[in-house]
């Protein structure tokens, strides 16, 4: 997350001080990436470094004003112009969990999966709901439609990424039943040892029965699971 360029953003709207800006970010995020103070104020201050950024004054209340620079907005648009940056991935800690657990002592991989597989899709559910609240405030007219629209793409996002993590596990799950079938001479785990593969089970990717269905109406061509919630 680019909270140097998120700040530039705001600054871009007119002169803020520190937690107004990060109560804007929060706001406009969802909270997904909860700020401090702190963090504000130590990226103003490298933004001001690199000058980006410069003291505007104080306002009524004596807080120190912060003003985008012409070199800042350029930067700006350069990174809304600029694809992100795929090269160095940010580390995952489920894909690490599961790359160490494979072959280690005493763990079953499978019961790693499937526990996560409960909370990726409960996760997923909650996202549904609260995408269901952020289209009923922008519908009704009644909300600051500028964060409501933030938080919609922001919830979208993550409805997507867990959608995904869902569908990876249970591409993991298949290929430790697969490589136990095979039965190779150094087994990934304990998972080897549950038997032979077997079809399909329900919450697999081929025969899931709990999960909600995949992607948002706008993406997919389906019914999204939040258009279903606010009929319902």
């Amino acid at each position: 997350m680019s909270i140097r360029h998120g700040l530039l953003a705001l600054l871009e709207r007119g002169p803020r001080y520190g937690s107004q800006l990060r109560t804007e970010f929060e706001s406009r995020t969802g909270s997904t990436w909860p700020l401090n103070v702190g963090q504000v104020y130590t990226t103003l201050a490298r933004l001001e470094r690199d000058g980006l950024v410069a003291p505007d004054g104080e306002d009524h209340a004596g807080h120190t004003l912060y003003a985008i620079t012409d070199h800042g907005r350029a930067e700006l648009h350069d990174w809304y112009e600029r694809p992100v940056d795929r090269t160095n991935p940010p580390r995952d800690e489920l894909s690490i969990k599961l790359a160490m657990a494979v072959g280690a002592p005493g763990v079953d991989i499978r019961a790693v999966i499937q526990a996560q597989r409960h909370a990726t899709l409960k996760a997923m559910q909650d996202y549904t709901r609260l995408k269901a609240g952020a289209l009923a405030a922008i519908e009704s007219g009644q909300s600051r439609e500028r964060d409501d629209l933030a938080w919609l793409l922001v919830l979208e996002q993550l409805i997507f990424q867990t959608e995904a993590e869902a569908r990876w596990l249970d591409h993991s799950e298949s290929r430790l039943v697969r490589l136990a079938a095979l039965g190779p001479a150094d087994p990934p785990g304990p998972a080897a040892a549950t038997g032979p593969a077997t079809a399909a089970r329900p919450g697999s990717a081929t025969g899931r029965t709990d999960a909600p269905a995949a992607g948002p109406a706008a993406t997919t061509g389906t019914t999204s699971p939040a258009a279903r919630t606010r009929r319902g």
